[in-house]
């Protein structure tokens, strides 16, 4: 790695509107708003990092680029260790600076980022799910099939926004769409009560759906556990951001645990937190908050530094009317082609 003195970092706004707004329980989202930063070493030596806020995940977008901006001044004066300071308490901000840093040092290693972050072996492939947002039974059922037409044997369906009996039914025509072979994931985004969980989930085991995503909200932990063993894994999302790994641990809240690069601030510490939950026999997932594409790359890399890792969401490039620039990651029957270039791979982001 360069001196810190020879690091410059650099930022510029983005927007970046989706294909279709992505209906969820926590309401539509049609824009993904950002940053993206440039660290540059001495030598001309380029790391990429993305910042992409999004309210109730992250912090506020005026907070992030404040969280930037200082950490552009503690670069500009020489300080690493102030620059990562100034973006500590900053999720999308410290995500951007430890990605780019990330990129830089694999760059310089000449090594793809997931080896750089596990120093495992070569993975050319992980196995990805289709995301499909919440439309009536039948857009929904069609979403679902067009997925496997293209590929896909993992399928995650968006459900809370209607009644649990509406849900049901979509699920039951996605199911009668897709065949018994494709696996089916459920994501309600905190919205159910914890009789509601119940009865999707008895709807649910025997319509074969393997995982439901958090479904009572965050600080249910002692409802989440009581919900586990009956058929369908309970995956927590929002509530490892709120609880935190020990907490989940402690209450057997969870049998999967979903894991946001962008939201837990860094592939860093995501990547430690996989390792942490694996060591309890608990499944990490990962996936992405819609992010552009050297977010997305990141958490490519991410889940091939994972042993094992199932299924994951990161096939949201679609989700996107636009990008950055060139999307390195091929999707292919139901994976992703993981970059093999030095450190993320990711190029034409940063045309002037």
């Amino acid at each position: 790695m360069s001196r810190t003195e020879d690091l410059a970092l650099e930022c510029r706004s983005f927007s970046l509107a989706l294909d279709r707004p992505l209906a969820t329980a926590n309401g539509s989202i049609d824009t993904r708003d950002g940053f993206l930063v440039r660290l540059t070493d001495a030598d001309g030596t380029v790391g990429y990092g993305e910042a992409s806020p999004l309210p109730g995940w992250t912090e506020s977008h005026a907070d992030c680029e404040a969280a930037l901006d200082r950490a552009r001044d503690a670069f500009r004066n020489g300080d690493e260790r102030d620059a990562l300071e100034a973006v500590d308490r900053t999720s999308a901000a410290r995500h951007a600076v430890t990605l780019a840093i990330a990129d830089l040092k694999a760059t310089q290693e000449s090594t793809p980022l997931y080896r750089y972050l596990s120093e495992g072996p070569l993975v050319g492939r992980v196995p990805v799910n289709a995301t499909i947002g919440d439309g009536d039974p039948a857009e929904t059922a069609a979403r679902a099939r067009d997925a496997v037409d293209r590929g896909f044997d993992v399928c995650k369906v968006k459900v809370g926004r209607r009644s649990v009996d509406e849900d049901i039914e979509r699920i039951r025509r996605v199911r009668e769409a897709v065949g018994s072979a494709v696996d089916l994931r459920a994501d309600a985004n905190e919205a159910w009560t914890f009789e509601e969980a119940e009865t999707a989930i008895g709807a649910f085991a025997e319509l074969g759906v393997s995982i439901l995503e958090q479904p009572l909200p965050a600080g249910a932990l002692e409802g989440h556990a009581a919900l586990r063993g009956d058929g369908v894994a309970i995956a927590l999302d929002e509530g490892i951001l709120e609880h935190g790994v020990d907490a989940i641990c402690g209450a057997e809240a969870a049998d999967a645990v979903v894991l946001k690069p962008m939201a837990l601030g860094g592939i860093d510490v995501a990547r430690q937190v996989a390792a942490w939950v694996a060591e309890v026999e608990i499944t990490p997932l990962v996936t992405t908050t819609i992010d552009a594409v050297v977010a997305r790359t990141g958490a490519v890399h991410l889940a091939a530094a994972i042993p094992d890792v199932p299924a994951c969401g990161l096939a949201t490039a679609e989700l996107l009317a636009a990008d950055l620039g060139h999307d390195p990651v091929l999707l292919e029957n139901g994976s992703a082609v993981v970059p093999q270039a030095k450190g993320l791979g990711v190029e034409g982001v940063w045309e002037e």
